[in-house]
């Protein structure tokens, strides 16, 4: 059986802990998903590493600071990018992914943050991989480990990225108010099989919330 893939980055959120960083830091306000890693966008590594697993197209919600954004996503110039905009600021992530989902047209959904520059191609389709050899792809969520991997009993700690079905985000993300987190505690206690891969390296398991996020991993890319 084949599947289409729709890859769903969220770029709508606030920006609230990176502006705190950098007034007490007394440096310019920026959005944290347009800091600079080499010569790009944080926002920009993100989406062409999701790209570059093969999706057939790469769904990006915007919200807050939409107008700083869209520029840099539109300049990408890739034809699988569509760009989907909040109908308000104020919405929870869930209700952004559910937006970017009901946006997307694949059978398969790899989920992503924009600011996670570092979560690597390799990952990415890992995590399809499993979705897809599943013995039922429609009842399996395949996520980013942070600690035990393999086939996991709890959703403790757990958010994007990650790869599922399509129906279950259509299912569960209506009954979400925020965080992802609880959603996947109950598709556990709903027995939707819950597998977790390991990260590549310990980078990937670093969102960019801080300005120390940004400069921990513009120093990693700068050593490459």
């Amino acid at each position: 059986m084949s599947f289409s893939i729709s890859a769903i980055i969220t770029a709508a959120g606030k920006n609230r802990r990176m502006q705190e960083d950098l007034i007490k830091r007394k440096l310019p306000l920026k959005n944290k998903l347009l800091l600079d890693i080499q010569g790009e966008p944080v926002i920009a590594h993100t989406i062409h590493r999701a790209l570059q697993a093969g999706v057939d197209e790469c769904v990006v919600v915007v919200g807050h600071f939409k107008d700083d954004i869209l520029p840099v996503i539109e300049d990408m110039d890739d034809k699988r990018i569509k760009i989907v905009e909040n109908q308000l600021d104020e919405v929870p992530l869930s209700s952004s992914l559910l937006n970017g989902v009901r946006a997307s047209s694949g059978d398969i959904c790899l989920c992503g943050a924009g600011d996670q520059p570092t979560v690597t191609t390799e990952t990415f389709k890992h995590l399809i991989k499993i979705v897809i050899e599943s013995p039922d792809p429609q009842n399996m969520l395949a996520v980013l480990a942070r600690g035990s991997e393999g086939y996991l009993d709890s959703a403790q700690g757990l958010g994007m990225p990650l790869a599922c079905h399509r129906k279950l985000l259509e299912e569960y993300l209506p009954q979400g108010d925020g965080n992802l987190n609880p959603l996947l505690k109950k598709m556990v206690e709903n027995k939707v099989v819950l597998y977790g891969i390991p990260p590549i390296n310990d980078l990937e398991l670093i969102n960019v919330n801080r300005y120390g996020d940004y400069l921990y991993i513009k120093q990693y890319y700068d050593l490459e």
